[in-house]
C-alpha cells in the first residue's frame, strides 16, 4: 500500500480536529463542563485520546475554540441570509440577535464560555475566535464607524456584557430586554434584525450541530455516525 500523500494527511488532521470541535459541543451541551471530560469527548468524536493534546492543550482551549466556533458561524449566517443586504444598520441588528439568539438558545454552552473568559488566561488565540473577531469588527466599519479601533472593542464588551447578563442563574435578563437596550445604543429601529415574537424559555434551537464542522467523508471512508443529542441549550431560566 503506497502512503498517503501529504496533503490527504493534512485533510484527516484537519477532520480530527472538527469532530473533536463538535463533540465537545454536543457533550457540554448534554452534561455541563465538569461532567465533560476529554476521554468522552475523543469517544464521541470517534478518535483516539491522544489526539486531543495534539491540537489542544486542555479542555478549556477545546471548549471556548468550539464555542468560538459555533458564534462565528452562527453569526455568519446571520449576516449573509438571504436577502443578503449591505446596510449597516441591518447588519449591526443581525450580529446583535445572532450573538444574544446564543445566550438564550444556548445558555449552558454560553454560561460555560463566559467562566472561561474570566480565567486569567483569557480568550484563546485561535482561528475560530480570530474569524469572529473579523466578522464583528466588519460589522462595526459597515455601521459606520469612524474609529473602528475604539468602536470594535466597545461592541465586544457590550455584547459580552448582554451575554453575561442573560446566562446569569437565577437572576438573568431576557432576550428583549437586552436587545432593547443594545439597539438604542447603536440607534437600531426595533424592527430590524429578527425581532421577537413574545419570548419562550429558552427559545427555539436545533440539536444538530454538524453543519457548523467540516467533518464530510472521502471516498472509500466510513461515515461517523450522526449524533443528535438533545442540547439542553434551550433551559428552563
Amino acid at each position: 500500500m503506497s502512503p498517503r500523500s501529504a496533503s490527504v494527511n493534512e485533510e484527516l488532521r484537519r477532520r480530527s480536529r472538527e469532530r473533536l470541535l463538535q463533540a465537545s459541543l454536543e457533550l457540554v451541551g448534554e452534561r455541563g463542563y465538569d461532567a465533560t471530560t476529554l476521554a468522552d469527548i475523543a469517544d464521541r468524536a470517534g478518535s483516539a485520546r491522544g489526539l486531543v493534546s495534539y491540537y489542544f492543550p486542555g479542555k478549556r482551549q477545546l471548549v471556548q475554540s468550539a464555542v468560538h466556533r459555533l458564534m462565528h458561524r452562527t453569526l455568519e449566517e446571520a449576516l449573509e441570509r438571504a436577502p443578503r443586504t449591505e446596510d449597516g444598520r441591518e447588519r449591526m441588528a443581525r450580529a446583535i440577535d445572532a450573538i444574544l439568539g446564543l445566550a438564550r438558545d444556548r445558555t449552558v454552552l454560553m454560561r460555560q464560555h463566559m467562566a472561561g473568559l474570566l480565567d486569567t488566561e483569557g480568550f484563546v488565540q485561535c482561528p475560530e475566535q480570530r474569524r469572529l473577531a473579523e466578522l464583528l469588527r466588519e460589522t462595526v466599519v459597515r455601521h459606520g464607524s469612524q474609529d473602528v479601533d475604539a468602536d470594535y472593542p466597545m461592541m465586544r464588551s457590550l455584547l459580552m456584557g448582554a451575554v453575561f447578563a442573560m446566562v446569569l442563574p437565577n437572576v438573568p435578563m431576557s432576550f428583549a430586554t437586552m436587545r432593547a437596550e443594545l439597539f438604542r445604543r447603536y440607534g437600531l429601529d426595533w424592527e430590524l434584525g429578527v425581532p421577537p415574537d413574545g419570548e419562550a424559555p429558552g427559545g427555539t434551537c436545533e440539536t444538530d450541530l454538524s453543519r457548523y464542522f467540516a467533518t464530510g467523508t472521502r471516498p472509500g471512508e466510513q461515515p461517523r455516525p450522526a449524533v443528535r443529542p438533545k442540547l439542553p441549550g434551550a433551559q428552563s431560566k
